[in-house]
């Protein structure tokens, strides 16, 4: 078994928390305040501490100098104005400094682009958020018949298909990529059947990228251009290589065997995983792209991309979510979370070392999107660059919640072996705290022919207030992290209800598996673990 760097780094990769301070490296702090109201009237805060440039372009310095991160970008727009600080250089090996339109990879936050462009569809009449995705891509054969025929549109925008994560696989660089990526879907696992829960899948936007490529006749990089990246003038975005190295961009760096960081030489995702993953893009492109987000469906030259409706309807709850840090709820594709009592709508990415954080307000017609070059450092950055925005220029202050005092019968209860088709957590008490460590299966690391992450060892845990389901890790790698552990549905008399329910509110039954990053690890039984 061939294990493919790309898809496996940008999985495990996704999970990193870890903050560590690394030895300074030399940067560049370079600010810029942009007037511009043309999307809607400056929004005056009046608890706002700190709104000025300068206090900006010194926390993003101090930040990322405090975190050794090579190069990092800040953008915000608020007030009717955008400001952006940029510090440090693109990579250590052929520096060049980090300016607002240096392009970064985004990661999974290309999916709100994915999303977008089906929107577009949809308000066509090209395409039904409740019709079959058989429709729109007939060739489409799963594990599961039933759950092939029935699978929706909206299914695939929600994450509530029942698909797993993702095809560990390469199909190449030429223009039926996607095409053969949805070929060898009878392959992916399903957790679920469709609509019974939310579980992250980007192979669920891949093939979501085939319904664009089989409705439009286009590739699916050609569309997205056509439907938005051209119209609203997003002219530093780019799915394709050959585009990207002509322009100034940013490479990853992981921590190499010394602890010393090292550029990520595997640069970008397979182009099956564009829908998903592909999209390189600047702070200066997320921004306006987060404008158009805040606004009524028209580009900044008056030409409507999307009725207001629906544009709007796309922050609009569609399935809840539970335990989770990285959001309350999903609209279509977009997290949703409330913040110290206000709405937030947010994405995030990773790439091989390189991460992007973009959050909205949209009662505050406010933006923040971060990005930075280096894992595992990178996440704790961006994450602690949108806090600071929030707080220091709308006064909304986001805190991690404060888990229960050790019990241990529960924590007895929810210790076990979890995994998926490539990794393992583990959950151990000794009797005083409860750890969660994670590693990536010993099968899936022999047979890599590349230097893999290193596992998590365990790391401190605590159980949430509530049903006691409900977690936070609270040390270590995956700091921050929220989760929850997920039981089988029980009939009266105890047994095993045919219908296995993976929501843990389902009362009486025992846990059946661990969520975390919105993803399903099942437990495995004592005897084999």
């Amino acid at each position: 078994m061939r294990v493919h760097r790309h898809a496996l780094t940008a999985f495990f990769s996704a999970c990193q928390r870890e903050i560590r301070t690394l030895s300074a490296r030399p940067g560049i702090v370079v600010v810029i305040e942009n007037d511009d109201t043309r999307y809607g009237e400056p929004t005056m805060n009046a608890d706002t501490t700190e709104k000025s440039p300068t206090a900006l372009a010194e926390f993003v310095e101090r930040t990322a100098t405090e975190l050794g991160i090579p190069g990092v970008t800040v953008g915000v727009w608020a007030d009717g104005r955008e400001t952006f600080a940029n510090h440090g250089v693109t990579s250590l090996d052929n520096p060049l400094p980090v300016d607002e339109d240096t392009l970064f990879l985004l990661g999974s936050a290309t999916k709100t682009f994915t999303a977008t462009a089906l929107m577009r569809l949809v308000a066509d009449g090209r395409v039904e958020l409740d019709a079959p995705v058989r429709r729109y891509v007939p060739e489409l054969v799963l594990l599961d018949e039933k759950a092939a025929a029935e699978i929706t549109v909206l299914h695939l925008l929600n994450h509530t298909s029942g698909l797993d994560w993702n095809i560990v696989v390469d199909t190449g660089d030429g223009d039926d990529a996607l095409t053969a990526f949805v070929a060898r879907m009878a392959e992916l696992p399903l957790i679920g059947e469709p609509g019974a829960r939310a579980s992250y899948s980007q192979a669920g936007f891949n093939l979501l990228g085939r319904v664009l490529e089989n409705v439009t006749g286009l590739t699916y990089e050609r569309a997205v251009a056509s439907l938005l990246t051209e119209p609203l003038g997003l002219s530093h975005s780019f799915f394709h290589t050959a585009d990207v190295m002509t322009r100034r961009f940013a490479v990853g760096h992981n921590p190499d065997a010394d602890g010393d960081l090292a550029v990520a030489r595997e640069w970008k995702l397979t182009r099956a995983n564009n829908p998903g993953g592909g999209l390189a893009s600047s702070a200066s492109d997320v921004l306006a792209w987060a404008r158009f987000q805040l606004g009524d469906g028209l580009t900044e030259n008056g030409e409507r991309l999307l009725p207001a409706e629906l544009l709007h309807g796309m922050r609009e709850q569609t399935v809840e979510l539970r335990g989770s840090n990285l959001g309350d709820g999903f609209g279509i594709c977009w997290f949703l979370r409330e913040v110290d009592g206000v709405r937030t709508i947010e994405h995030g990415g990773s790439v091989n070392g390189q991460f992007v954080e973009l959050l909205l307000v949209p009662e505050r017609n406010f933006a923040v999107v971060a990005l930075s070059n280096s894992g595992p450092d990178g996440i704790p950055f961006n994450r602690t660059a949108v806090r600071w925005a929030l707080e220091h220029y709308l006064g909304v202050v986001d805190k991690d919640p404060v888990p229960l005092p050790y019990d241990e019968a529960r924590a007895r209860e929810v210790a076990g072996v979890y995994e998926n088709d490539v990794m393992v957590l583990t959950v151990a008490t000794d009797g005083a705290e409860l750890t969660l460590g994670a590693a990536i299966k010993p099968e899936i690391r022999g047979a890599a022919d590349f230097e893999m992450p290193a596992d998590y060892e365990p790391a401190s845990m605590g159980l949430l207030p509530g049903d006691g389901d409900e977690f936070i890790v609270t040390a270590g790698g995956l700091e921050g992290q929220r989760g929850f552990f997920s039981r089988d549905a029980r009939t009266s008399d105890g047994a095993r209800d045919s219908q296995d329910s993976p929501d843990p509110r389902d009362a009486g039954g025992t846990i059946a598996g661990i969520d975390l990053g919105g993803r399903l690890f099942s437990r495995v039984p004592a005897a084999s673990a």
